[in-house]
């Protein structure tokens, strides 16, 4: 990395050389600058001590603090962090799209990696699941990773070669300004339901937050593209035309690209679409009605960014799904166990509906809620998985800080009748034991998650793992 100063990073009247940048005063050595940022749960300014005894050469704070060492201020210090992020590691694949909404980020931008793999492009994609590209897989730890981490990630991917890449916009990110120096070429949206209402107060303040990627991020006349299915994607649609973007309906309602039949078979689906006003027929390996709108998602956003329709189309025949999003874990006497993310309200619902199609016989359901996160989400989505599922299994699922029992407790008042299995590995166990031939078992919540967050611990926990240890 080159050396830089306070001057040429901030304009700070200084040539101090700095050596980096963290929000993290635990990472702070010697020659860096801290960022003191005041968040929800603590505030960064409690650890300038800290990081000045690690070696910080400034802060980086709001206005009004005060410290033993240069003090950069700004009423918006997290804009100037991203900022500083960018010109520290300036690099960036020549295509960025950013894919937002509650559901389908992670799948969506995962099939649109495949896709601009199939057609021959140096792609990659990252967010929740990490980072995927030719090269490999890494892990990350945020959706939209902090700054720093997001603009190492961008400068290590084109120093790669990659000339593509797709990542996840989540409303904490757009809200905390992380994306504000990358440079975007093309936006996704996919859909908004009830989530993160621990961060945010109201249905407005999420929506506010991930329309900031069309409206201030987006450039004027670049592409967008839509799913028109909710009263949330209707209206950006309204608002993205409005600031002279390039707008693309897709789903079910969709104009440019529109789902207009969907089959369902063993092994996934025969899609019917309509492109541009012309049907084509697609056979999609992937099962679920979500799976297919975040594949039109992905469909229409690589041909946004240059990739041949005939191309595009042909990768979706070869798609292979995400972990933790709708995964086959196995199968007893030829019924399925899928393991899936889904933990709202929204998402159970339509994993539910997207398994039932495929599912001769019963739907079981095992799952439960985190805890420390919306507890108004617990009853509905209980209620959910009492209407749509057969069987329902109440286990616990991340209790974090809260009482396990209180929320499985909170989880039934949805579904009064379901069994109560508090610990996770026995609830699988119990539901695995329901199957029949012709059944289904969906294990919801965690997903790809490979660990348990009790109290302040992460034991480790893989819903995958465990489902395949019962079924072996």
């Amino acid at each position: 990395m080159i050396q830089h100063s306070l001057r040429s990073l901030f304009g700070f009247d200084a040539d101090t050389a700095v050596t980096g940048l963290s929000a993290d005063s635990r990472a702070i050595k010697p020659g860096m600058v801290f960022a003191a940022l005041p968040g929800t749960n603590m505030d960064g300014r409690d650890y300038i001590p800290q990081a000045v005894k690690n070696g910080a050469v400034a802060i980086l704070s709001v206005e009004g603090t005060a410290a033993d060492i240069p003090v950069i201020t700004n009423r918006n210090p997290r804009l100037i962090y991203a900022q500083t992020a960018a010109k520290l590691y300036p690099g960036q694949p020549k295509t960025v799209v950013a894919m937002t909404g509650t559901n389908g980020k992670s799948s969506t931008v995962e099939f649109l990696r495949q896709i601009w793999a199939y057609a021959g492009l140096n792609a990659a994609c990252f967010g929740t699941l990490g980072v995927t590209s030719s090269a490999g897989y890494k892990p990350m730890t945020h959706t939209t990773p902090d700054a720093i981490a997001l603009h190492q990630t961008l400068s290590e991917l084109a120093s790669e070669g990659v000339t593509h890449v797709a990542m996840e916009a989540s409303s904490h990110g757009l809200k905390q300004f992380r994306m504000d120096a990358v440079k975007v070429s093309a936006s996704g949206f996919s859909n908004l339901t009830q989530d993160h209402f621990d961060y945010h107060p109201t249905v407005r303040d999420y929506f506010t937050a991930k329309a900031r990627l069309f409206i201030e991020l987006t450039p004027r006349g670049a592409p967008v593209v839509i799913n028109t299915n909710d009263k949330y994607g209707q209206h950006l649609t309204e608002v993205c035309e409005g600031l002279g973007l390039e707008v693309s309906r897709v789903g079910w309602t969709g104009e440019d690209i529109r789902i207009d039949e969907v089959m369902p078979h063993a092994a996934g689906q025969k899609l019917t679409l309509v492109v541009h006003g012309k049907r084509y027929v697609v056979d999609l390996p992937l099962a679920g009605e979500f799976q297919a709108l975040n594949a039109v998602a992905a469909l229409g956003l690589a041909l946004k960014t240059g990739v041949d329709l005939d191309a595009a189309l042909e990768a979706l025949a070869h798609l292979t799904g995400v972990a933790g999003r709708l995964e086959l874990a196995g199968v007893k006497d030829g019924a399925p166990v899928y393991v899936d993310f889904a933990h709202t309200e929204d998402g159970l619902e339509k994993l539910l509906r997207s398994v039932r199609p495929h599912t001769a016989g019963k739907i079981v359901i095992v799952f439960g809620c985190g805890g420390d996160r919306d507890p108004n989400k617990r009853a509905k989505m209980g209620a959910v998985a009492a209407k749509l599922a057969d069987q329902v299994i109440v286990t616990d699922d991340n209790p974090r800080g809260e009482n396990a029992a209180d929320i499985r407790k909170a989880v039934l008042v949805g579904c009064p009748d379901a069994t109560e299995v508090g610990d996770r590995a026995a609830a699988i166990s119990a539901g695995i034991a329901r199957l029949g031939p012709q059944d289904c078992l969906v294990i919801a919540g965690k997903g790809h998650e490979q660990g348990q967050i009790v109290g302040g611990k992460i034991i480790p926990f893989s819903d995958v793992d465990v489902a395949r240890e019962l079924l072996a």
